[in-house]
């Protein structure tokens, strides 16, 4: 897939990698959403949105590659990296275990829960990533009632 020169410039390899396991989820019929955890330049775990694959309602990307993690014994000084803006289920997730950067690919597609993030003192960037708006577009073109469902629009 082409990348623009600002989606290159933006990029890093953890963006990369939850933009790897969003493309692991779609391959698998679901959703394509990608999610790691980092601490200290490491990546600690990786999940995707595992609602259709486990009929599971709540295992969204973000808490798929929380649970991933085990027990961390904290988070502090860790960065949650997702290819979409973190729901409320996802943010509180992060304002729950203290998480204090979230860095999204986009949120134009889904607007999230950002306010309450910050509102809680996460640090929010919103990398506006070409690459993770085309991905959700696509799907959303060819699965739209998915992705209602997902958003809880169904």
């Amino acid at each position: 897939m082409f990348q623009d020169h600002k989606d290159v410039l933006a990029m890093d390899e953890f963006m990369a990698a939850a933009i790897a396991e969003a493309r692991q989820g779609l391959a698998e019929g679901g959703i394509p959403i990608g999610s790691v955890l980092v601490r200290d330049g490491v990546i600690l775990s990786r999940g995707h949105n595992k609602r259709v694959q486990d009929a599971a309602p709540v295992m969204h990307a973000e808490i798929d590659c929380l649970h991933n993690a085990g027990r961390v014994g904290h988070y502090r000084g860790t960065v949650l990296y997702s290819t979409l803006m973190p729901c409320y289920l996802c943010a509180g997730a992060v304002v729950q275990f203290g998480i204090k950067k979230v860095i999204a690919g986009e949120s134009a597609t889904f607007p999230g829960a950002r306010d309450f993030m910050e509102s809680h003192g996460v640090d929010v960037i919103d990398l506006d990533l070409g690459e993770c708006k085309t991905l959700m577009a696509e799907f959303i073109q060819r699965q739209p009632q998915l992705w209602q469902e997902d958003i809880g629009e169904l």
